[in-house]
């Protein structure tokens, strides 16, 4: 079975408190493809109130995805085609390790992982997949994929390579 994990496609990373140029122009694709997948699950960056008070917020200082705000909610029509999702995981941190233990509780033979941010939390759950599944073929869509830091995305893909996660 193939798996798609879409990872914090959420209204605060294309268009909201760390919100860039161009994370809104994967909204169509992500959707159009949803339906060719035989599984999907997908990640929420969760916040709370307090976010400004944890060990992330006070390295990167912006308020985002605080649960139960707009900010929080998967963005565009991706948000449309999840209706039918597998699972969805609230993380409070960059991976999240419920995905992996659920992983490697339901195995799967192909996993893709796609969304936000590339150099950050795509590679965090990505590495993650890999240590729950690793006789899976686990793939990062980079066309699927964005980060606001272009330098560092591609660095990313490097590393993914070279720890047997296709860049696709």
């Amino acid at each position: 079975m193939k798996l798609l994990i879409i990872v914090d496609y959420q209204n605060d990373f294309v268009n909201g408190s760390l919100g860039f140029p161009g994370a809104e122009m994967l909204d169509e694709k992500i959707a159009e493809i949803i339906p060719s997948y035989d599984a999907i699950i997908y990640t929420l960056d969760t916040h709370n109130e307090n976010y400004m008070e944890t060990v992330e917020g006070r390295n990167l200082p912006v308020s985002h995805c605080i649960k139960g705000t707009k900010g929080h909610e998967v963005y565009g029509k991706t948000k449309e085609h999840l209706g039918d999702a597998l699972a969805v995981f609230e993380k409070e941190t960059f991976p999240s390790l419920d995905l992996a233990n659920y992983l490697y509780s339901h195995p799967f033979d192909e996993v893709d992982l796609c969304g936000l941010v590339s150099h950050i939390c795509v590679l965090s759950n990505a590495i993650m997949v890999k240590a729950a599944l690793p006789n899976s073929k686990i793939a990062v869509l980079k066309n699927l994929t964005d980060s606001y830091d272009h330098s560092l995305q591609e660095k990313t893909f490097d590393i993914l390579r070279s720890i047997q996660i296709e860049v696709k």
